[in-house]
Formats: structure tokens, sequence, C-alpha cells
């Protein structure tokens, strides 16, 4: 069966996943990257280096944001966001980081490590994680579609 999801079963799929893809164009060629992310209830927050998404954001702040989980082919639920970009600075910044954070670094480990394996050699080291650009995305609309089986 096919079907459309209802806004809170639209908000539980955003809710539930930690991955999704960041699409935006610069009024010609549309561009698309995977990144990953936290929702909060209303607004979706990400990281982000300097670089080609950055620049196309600042310039057209205008996205479109899917997240999908999929148990098989016949059993999906998708969401799709339409919304703004809006780049976080100061303390904007650091909440939305801790919010990141919180939700992502315990999905950052493999659940296969154990420390009783593994000699400790050195100090851990995140700093590679922590990207310089906080942004959030602003919902303005959305739909989610889902097939089951």
């Amino acid at each position: 069966m096919l079907g459309k999801l209802n806004h809170d079963q639209m908000l539980n799929v955003l809710a539930s996943q930690a991955l999704g893809r960041l699409a935006c164009t610069d009024g010609t060629q549309p561009y698309i990257v995977p990144v990953t992310y936290t929702f909060d209830g209303k607004y979706i927050y990400g990281q982000s280096n300097e670089g080609k998404k950055m620049k196309i954001l600042r310039n057209n702040p205008n996205v479109c944001f899917e997240v999908d989980m999929m148990t098989d082919m016949a059993n999906w639920q998708s969401v799709l966001v339409y919304g703004t970009f809006e780049e976080l600075n100061n303390e904007a910044a650091v909440s939305a980081r801790e919010k990141l954070f919180s939700r992502v670094y315990s999905l950052m480990t493999s659940s296969t490590i154990h420390g009783y394996e593994h000699e400790v050699t050195n100090t851990v080291d995140d700093a590679n994680r922590v990207k310089p650009v906080m942004y959030r995305i602003h919902i303005k609309s959305m739909t989610g579609r889902f097939e089951k089986k």
C-alpha cells in the first residue's frame, strides 16, 4: 500500500534519523549532498566546512531537504522538506552544535568496538568532527510518503 504520511508521522521520521540530503541551487544547476543533522521539532540543524555548498546557500537560501527510512523496497518512509537556510553565529551556533553533537556522537562509534579488545595508545581527538559553520533550516512546508506491504 502506498500512502501519504500525516504531520506527526513526518515529524517522527525527521526526529528518528541522523543522515539526510540537502539540495540547493545556484539558479542554474541543482546541488545535493548528504549531511548529518538533528531535528528539534522545529528546525533542522547541521554543520559544514566552507566550500561549494556554503557559497550556494549564502547566495540562495532556498533549500530542499530529504530524509528516508527503508526496511526494504516495499517498506519505506520518505519526507521532503522545503525551507530556508540560516547561518548561525555566537550563542545560537553553540546551542545548535550542542544539539547536533548530543544526537550524533553516540552514532559515531561502531557497536562492534569493545574497549577490552583494543589497547588505548593515544587520546581521542574529535577536532576534525567540529566544522566551522553551523546552520539551521526553517521549515516552510513538507510532504511525506510511504509504502508498506
